[in-house]
C-alpha cells in the first residue's frame, strides 16, 4: 500500500519512460474508483449505520491495492501520474479508515494514534525528500506488509465492534494482525532513513549533472 514497483524491474527504463506521460490508463482508473468508493463507505457507516457492510467495502478497497500495480506492469501502463496517485490513494485510504473507525470507538485511541503518527511522519518525510530535490524513494517490502496488515485489521476492528460472540473472533484477529502490522509499519519508517538519504544524494546529483 506504500507504492508500486516500476516497469523498469521487468522491461527496462526505456519502456517505462515511454509510457510515463500517459494519464488515461486502466491502473489510474482503478485507483480513482477505489478513491470514489470511500464516500460510499462513509455513507454506509455514518448515514446508514450498516457497520458490517461498511467494513466489508473498506476491506475490498484495501485488498485491491495490488490490482492497479499489477495492471500497470502487465499492460505496460506505468505512468508518472500513477506513481503519485497510487501512494496518495493509499495514504487517504489509511487516514480515512483510522479516523472513522476511531470515531465510532471500534479501535482504541492509542492504537489509532500510533497508526496516524506513522502515516503523518512518513508522508512528511516523503514530501521533504522531494522538496529537497531527492528522487522517489523505492518501496520496502516491510512497509508494504505493514500497511497490508493494518488495512486488514481495521475492517476487522469495525466488524468486531459489538457484544455478539461471533464478533469476538474478529476482534481477536484484528488485535493479532493489527499488532504485527503496527510493528512492521514503524520498523519500515526507520528503515526508510538510509534509502531516503541515498535518494536525496542521487536526486541532487542528477539535477547538478550537465
Amino acid at each position: 500500500m506504500d507504492g508500486r514497483l516500476t516497469l523498469a524491474d521487468d522491461q527496462g527504463l526505456g519502456v517505462e519512460a515511454a509510457d510515463e506521460s500517459r494519464i488515461l490508463t486502466v491502473p489510474n482508473l482503478v485507483t480513482l474508483v477505489r478513491l470514489a468508493l470511500l464516500p460510499v463507505y462513509c455513507w454506509l457507516l455514518f448515514a446508514r449505520h450498516e457497520t458490517t457492510a461498511a467494513a466489508i467495502l473498506l476491506a475490498v478497497i484495501g485488498a485491491t491495492d495490488w490490482v492497479d500495480g499489477q495492471l500497470a506492469r502487465r499492460l505496460h501502463q506505468v505512468s508518472a501520474l500513477g506513481k503519485v496517485l497510487d501512494p496518495v490513494a493509499d495514504r487517504i485510504l489509511m487516514l480515512t479508515a483510522v479516523i472513522t473507525i476511531a470515531w465510532v470507538h471500534a479501535v482504541p485511541l492509542w492504537f489509532a494514534g500510533l497508526t496516524l503518527a506513522r502515516e503523518i511522519l512518513i508522508s512528511a518525510a516523503t514530501l521533504l525528500v522531494a522538496a529537497m530535490g531527492g528522487r522517489r524513494v523505492d518501496v520496502l517490502f516491510v512497509g508494504k506488509a505493514g500497511t497490508f496488515a493494518l488495512m486488514s485489521a481495521y475492517p476487522a476492528f469495525l466488524i468486531g465492534h459489538g457484544p455478539a460472540t461471533w464478533q469476538a473472533w474478529f476482534r481477536g484477529f484484528a488485535w493479532v494482525v493489527g499488532s504485527v502490522g503496527l510493528v512492521l509499519a514503524w520498523t519500515a519508517l526507520f528503515s526508510y532513513i538510509g534509502p531516503a538519504r541515498e535518494a536525496l544524494r542521487e536526486g541532487r546529483a542528477a539535477r547538478s549533472a550537465p
